[in-house]
């Protein structure tokens, strides 16, 4: 029997872990959602004055609704809610800016492009709370629209770290080819809700896989069963991982006929609930082994909001220091005072780890 209580010392052996949550996970809806929000409005301010005007749409709350899922077609009974709030700039002189319209058109839009089994119209209620930021944040601001460096918008930090292992690829790659157009025109009851936890130990890589399984394709059990069994060889074989443990919804009971079916494909139909900040950090994956920040980048201001330009900046240069032969892995930390330039950190922290000696930048 395989141990599962491991004790070690830090230097010790390859053991990890790592998430992604697809595109229909309720967490990333949140994620998307808001940050394509924020394009959208650097794009109408761009086009209207020339600059990005202060915004920050980064907060958001998916409400789960409830569905009645069956074998070959169930049905959404109360919608799903989605809560988009923030602030951002409303009104230049006398000329308003339509934020909560273009919030609200911009996550119907999304989600009839990526959950096309949810009714976008009928099977989700979508709200916007957007208000107008407080004028010291928009002062901080100001200076961008001037050709000056912004201050920064918060007192925050970012951090990445590169490369990720090769566990942590396969867990990007499982999830990226079940939400692949292959894997849809071959397999069009999976669902965009995936998600997948992928665990490394004692040399063998093991992956968890939860698929929301459209219930319109599915005749009864032994449909649904012998269905998982071709998506395991599938993964299995497309991305050659013959020798790794993969498991798919293992939450399943088939002697009571739990299992995991829905009526559009996400979870967000029945219950369960979506927020801003709970899904994958910028380089995909959610990686307690790895320094993360908390920090929710997405609809955040891509000018003057550390939250958001430190993390990529973060992560982008410990992809050089690799890349350039400096370091086998670098870990990068910044930062930032609110109100101080945006270029001027309190604190820019690189650790490097190489089999080669390490000379002094």
């Amino acid at each position: 029997m395989m141990k599962n209580i491991l004790i070690q010392k830090i230097s010790e052996g390859e053991i990890g872990m790592a998430e992604r949550k697809g595109i229909g996970h309720p967490d990333t809806i949140c994620d998307q959602i808001t940050e394509q929000i924020s394009v959208e409005l650097c794009r109408y301010y761009l086009k209207e004055f020339g600059h990005i005007l202060h915004h920050n749409v980064d907060k958001a709350l998916l409400i789960g609704g409830q569905s009645a899922p069956a074998f070959k077609g169930g049905k959404v009974v109360q919608p799903i809610s989605l809560i988009l709030a923030g602030r951002a700039t409303a009104k230049v002189e006398d000329k308003s800016i339509p934020v909560d319209e273009i919030a609200i058109e911009t996550a119907r839009k999304w989600i009839q492009k990526h959950i096309p089994h949810l009714n976008a119209e009928k099977d989700i209620e979508i709200i916007s709370k957007i208000r107008p930021g407080s004028s010291d944040l928009v002062n901080l601001f100001s200076r961008f629209g001037k050709g000056e460096v912004p201050l920064s918008n918060d007192t925050s930090f970012g951090v990445g770290f590169y490369p990720i292992s090769q566990m942590e690829k396969n867990v990007i790659n499982i999830e990226k080819l079940l939400n692949s157009s292959l894997a849809k025109n071959k397999y069009p009851f999976i669902g965009e809700d995936i998600k997948v936890m992928g665990v490394e130990m004692e040399g063998k890589e093991f992956f968890t896989i939860a698929i929301a399984i459209v219930d319109s394709y599915i005749s009864d059990l032994q449909d649904y069963i012998s269905k998982l069994n071709q998506v395991k060889e599938f993964v299995s074989t497309e991305l050659e991982l013959e020798d790794a443990l993969i498991q798919i919804n293992t939450a399943d009971d088939y002697k009571t006929g739990s299992i995991y079916l829905t009526v559009t494909g996400t979870s967000a139909e029945n219950g369960d609930d979506g927020q801003v900040g709970r899904g994958n950090r910028i380089n995909g994956l959610i990686t307690p082994y790895h320094p993360m920040s908390l920090e929710a980048t997405s609809g955040k201001n891509p000018v003057s909001h550390i939250g958001k330009i430190y993390n990529y900046f973060a992560m982008d240069l410990s992809r050089e220091v690799v890349e350039n032969n400096l370091a086998d892995y670098a870990s990068v930390f910044i930062v930032s005072q609110i109100g101080k330039p945006i270029d001027n950190p309190q604190l820019l922290n690189i650790k490097l780890k190489s089999s080669k000696k390490i000379t002094k930048m």
